[in-house]
């Protein structure tokens, strides 16, 4: 197969880049990769928490560790002082290797698998600070509700299998293994519900049941997928939970560090112009509204969808809390 060098031109998408804005209340603010901070003012919620962005080469080459400065510089860009939680999607270098400093620096707990607690305790996280969630049961985070739903990794997993002990930075990037991946259901306490898929894997069925107006979906790697595993993905995340708007995410290089401009991953990685040529389509064919987020921006992404908060979830549904 013939290697295609160069990335997608992102300026193409420019009018997605249109998620309504937030001025009081509920939001959600775009962090780069899978990092979500989602807050109401006084209760917040990030997932991942991934700032320290460490190049290529030393990803490639070294150890690598997390980069303290980036990381407070974004959470006070963010006005992330305090959290309630910090949830990894899965515990890959890219998703979970500030994870545990971020819980210490804003006071939150690390929610997650065994995976999870293994990037905590190696992070030096004190023990009631480390939360093994069970799958499928809900989590009060302040004024959220967390629920973490089994999931898998994008093919291909190119650090598969289990955390099994501390992972004390500086490691190679392969000690962060991919651990659990997750489905995330975020309830506020205003029946406003959201789906966080990190990764662009699925279980069939295993969403089934549940749902979210919101879903914000990760799309990398999809690209280099086949055109029946992305409409497969589509339909085991957003129809599954009848998610009435549609936020991409995971789409950045996140070799580049938070203070450049965001550019898509190189076409050797992924091809966002590849996937968009499906779920495009297939999101104007269900009247789904389809969007980026923009970074550092405080966005409203329930904001115009119809209904009370908390929608009309499908037939024999569970809310997002399980």
């Amino acid at each position: 197969m013939k290697l295609r060098f160069g990335r997608p031109d992102i300026s193409r998408y420019a009018d997605r880049f249109d998620v309504p804005g937030a001025d009081e209340g509920l939001s959600v603010t775009f962090l780069g990769v899978s990092t979500l901070l989602v807050t109401d003012g006084t209760s917040a919620v990030m997932t991942d928490g991934f700032f320290s962005r460490p190049p290529l080469a030393a990803v490639g080459l070294r150890r690598i560790a997390p980069n303290r400065g980036r990381i407070d510089a974004a959470l006070a860009r963010a006005g992330a002082a305090a959290l309630d939680a910090v949830v990894p999607v899965h515990t890959h270098f890219d998703h979970a290797m500030d994870s545990a400093v971020v819980a210490a620096r804003t006071g939150a707990r690390l929610v997650g698998g065994p995976s999870a607690a293994n990037v905590g305790r190696g992070g030096g996280l004190p023990g009631d600070r480390i939360v093994q969630t069970t799958p499928g049961e809900p989590i009060t985070c302040g004024a959220f509700t967390c629920t973490l739903v089994e999931s898998r990794h994008c093919p291909p997993d190119r650090y598969p299998g289990s955390i099994t002990g501390p992972v004390a930075p500086p490691v190679r990037a392969s000690a962060y293994r991919c651990g659990d991946a997750w489905s995330l259901f975020l309830r506020h306490t205003s029946g406003r519900t959201a789906l966080v898929q990190g990764s662009a894997g699925f279980i069939p069925g295993a969403l089934d049941g549940r749902s979210a107006e919101v879903a914000y979906l990760g799309v990398g790697q999809l690209g280099i997928q086949d055109e029946k595993y992305v409409r497969a993905y589509w339909k085991e995340t957003v129809e599954a939970v009848g998610a009435r708007r549609v936020v991409l995410i995971h789409w950045d290089d996140f070799f580049r560090p938070l203070d450049k401009p965001l550019r898509a991953l190189p076409y050797l990685g992924d091809d966002l112009d590849a996937t968009m040529r499906i779920l495009g389509p297939l999101a104007a064919e269900q009247g789904v509204p389809l969007h980026f987020p923009t970074v550092w921006r405080r966005e409203d992404p329930w904001s115009g969808l119809s209904g009370t908060p908390g929608g009309q979830p499908p037939p024999g549904a569970v809310n997002a809390a399980g």
